[in-house]
């Protein structure tokens, strides 16, 4: 019998800062398994397909990778979107236009009263945002599929006459605004950066005191039926995919089944996104799923909110157990905020300090990677565009777990414990077993080769 290759593992803990540490190889042994705690995984029955893992190139993270010696910025580039060194990042979004992680508000239709968009620019991209992502394509050399999300149309686009504060689209513009998308997504495509998708409204119930713009359920519906979905067709543009609500979790629901519900608004839309500012609600995800299976499930933001949390393990598992929750629940692509922020968590033309996985210094001379992002690691290495996710199963709440098998036929299993006990279990594949230590507070991924999986199948 043809021995079986070993388990490859990775692990990440809170204690000794041990961060996407390999580990001794494990080995799969036949027989009944012990009693105790097992993870189960079985890589025929397979669920959604995965497009991937990224970030946001906000113009804050644009400006303060600019501000780095070219060898750190080459370092970032790497860490990020190599895929083979790196995370190998391939889904990410841009705002289009202004938002609250930036130097100031700006719109590409900045002319009040042009509504033929006759002075529509995106020269304002081409000091930091174009250039940072032409970079991370080449880092990647592969595709980046890149979401767009306004945080607001233009100020004169809107009831207040501001971007910032929430307001309204004016009636009257609907029809201007959506073709802002085309013009965006056209203007990127002369810049060799391809659009994948768009978002309606970055976070459409929320009034911010940065760049913000509410639109009700309906609303959403009637501007995507009305307006960007025909502008879209029109333009050519019908591959690029629609995501609605662009949100928090709470909502979800009611707010894409709005407009779900309606067939005219739901042809041109691919999904609905949403992030993790609220209550978990991971239910919410699942039975958005069950009640519409043909519209995907993409988590589109989420980072540490108040201040930059340097060296902080709490992260790590805060970004794990939302991953893991959000993939058992039938999302199929998961994008961080921003990919680099200052020592403040920064720059933020309105204050409002976050963390990111990797921080600059004020003198821009190191970076000081934090464990958020060695946790999304777990995932987007091992977890390739393409990956289905499959069954996988813990017998203790403790130990939460997800699984993919990539189209090579390697496997990737992923385990946290965020208890403050180490969690000893077997790990079990049909008849196979294999005998697992997963420290307190720690984040483990174990890889099984395509070769071991056909052994595995076929003794």
């Amino acid at each position: 019998m043809k021995p079986r290759p070993p388990l490859r593992c990775w692990l990440s803990s809170r204690e000794g800062g041990t961060r996407l540490a390999p580990q001794p190889d494990l080995f799969w042994h036949e027989g009944p398994a012990p009693a105790g705690p097992s993870v189960f995984v079985d890589p025929a029955r397979r669920m959604q397909t995965l497009l991937g893992f990224g970030g946001a190139f906000t113009e804050a993270t644009a400006l303060t990778w600019q501000q780095l010696p070219a060898a750190l910025g080459d370092e970032l580039l790497r860490a990020y979107f190599d895929p083979v060194h790196g995370h190998g990042y391939a889904l990410c979004r841009v705002p289009m236009g202004s938002s609250d992680f930036g130097l100031g508000n700006y719109a590409h239709a900045d002319v009040a009263g042009d509504f033929a968009l006759q002075h529509f620019s995106i020269d304002h991209d081409r000091r930091h945002i174009l250039p940072f992502i032409r970079a991370a394509m080449l880092a990647a050399g592969r595709p980046i599929q890149l979401l767009a999300s306004p945080w607001s149309p233009p100020a004169w686009m809107k009831t207040t006459g501001r971007m910032n504060e929430g307001g309204q689209l004016r009636p009257e513009c609907r029809t201007a605004w959506a073709q802002c998308y085309v013009k965006f997504i056209e203007a990127y495509a002369a810049e060799g950066v391809p659009i994948w998708g768009v978002s309606v409204q970055n976070e459409p119930q929320a009034t911010q005191r940065w760049d913000s713009c509410i639109y009700s359920a309906e609303e959403e519906r009637d501007f995507v039926r009305d307006h960007l979905g025909p502008a879209l067709h029109a333009a050519g543009l019908a591959h690029v995919k629609i995501i609605v609500h662009d949100h928090n979790r709470d909502e979800l629901v009611q707010r894409a089944g709005t407009v779900y519900a309606d067939p005219e608004a739901a042809k041109f839309v691919w999904g609905a996104g949403f992030h993790w500012y609220v209550e978990d609600h991971f239910d919410h995800v699942q039975q958005l799923h069950d009640a519409w299976p043909d519209k995907a499930l993409l988590f589109t933001e989420g980072c540490q909110e108040g201040g930059p949390h340097h060296g902080e393990w709490n992260l790590a598992e805060r970004y794990a157990r939302s991953v893991i929750q959000d993939l058992n629940h039938w999302t199929v692509g998961w994008i961080d905020w921003n990919l680099l922020l200052d020592e403040q968590g920064g720059p933020n033309h309105v204050g409002n300090y976050c963390s990111a996985p990797v921080l600059a210094d004020a003198s821009r001379q190191a970076l000081h990677v934090q464990s958020s992002y060695a946790a999304l690691g777990h995932f987007a290495r091992f977890m390739q565009p393409g990956a289905r996710r499959v069954l996988c199963a813990a017998t203790r709440e403790a130990l939460e777990c997800t699984a993919a098998v990539n189209t090579d036929g390697s496997v990737a299993v992923v385990v946290l414990n965020r208890s403050d006990a180490a969690l000893p279990f077997t790990l079990r594949l049909g008849p196979l077993a294999a005998a697992v230590t997963l420290d307190a507070h720690a984040l483990l991924t174990v890889q099984m080769a395509g070769d071991g999986l056909r052994s595995a199948a076929t003794p």
